[in-house]
């Protein structure tokens, strides 16, 4: 069985990302599962508490990235960037106190926004921050949803054919990327 760990870069209750990453979950090929992590309760990136007494979210959270095989990570667009609740859990996984756990890991982007750009600018952002900690990009596809709140229903479901081909397709790329890489 080949485990993904979900990641949303957003928070909120009724998030499209995290959206995105349920229907992920509903659309990957067979022998393949995907987790979804709660940022939420990581505190702010200290490397003074890496050094001394790491929180248990924290030990929580390297624990699941250590134990899966890829990363799905599914991030809206907060002023042309990313989210400062991903980059924080980003330095998390990467800090060299604690160890890079997101080199060479297989890892995959995709995200929504209400605006007619998507995510385009904030996956730029956050394929550089990936890039800087060596994980392993899956380059295609590109999934960046635009105007979300008319692919994805009140209750979180997506309800976009095309948007769901491709979020299939991105499985498939990562699932190829992991066995490539055992």
């Amino acid at each position: 069985m080949t485990h993904i760990l979900g990641i949303s870069g957003s928070l909120r209750k009724a998030s499209y990302n995290t959206a995105l990453l349920r229907a992920a979950s509903g659309l990957v090929p067979d022998g393949v599962s995907i987790q979804i992590f709660n940022l939420s309760p990581l505190p702010l990136y200290n490397d003074d508490l890496a050094k001394d007494d790491i929180p248990a979210p924290v030990n929580d959270f390297r624990s699941s990235i250590k134990q899966s095989d890829g990363l799905l990570i599914a991030s809206p667009e907060y002023n042309y960037s990313l989210t400062g609740v991903l980059k924080n859990a980003i330095d998390w996984a990467s800090t060299d106190t604690m160890g890079n756990l997101l080199a060479g890991k297989p890892t995959a982007i995709m995200g929504a926004s209400p605006s007619v750009f998507g995510t385009t600018r904030s996956q730029l952002h956050l394929r550089q921050i990936l890039h800087a900690v060596n994980a392993n990009v899956i380059r295609r596809p590109e999934i960046a949803i635009r105007r979300a709140q008319t692919m994805i229903d009140k209750h979180g479901n997506l309800n976009d054919d095309y948007a769901s081909e491709k979020i299939r397709s991105l499985l498939a790329a990562l699932t190829d990327k992991i066995k490539s890489t055992e």
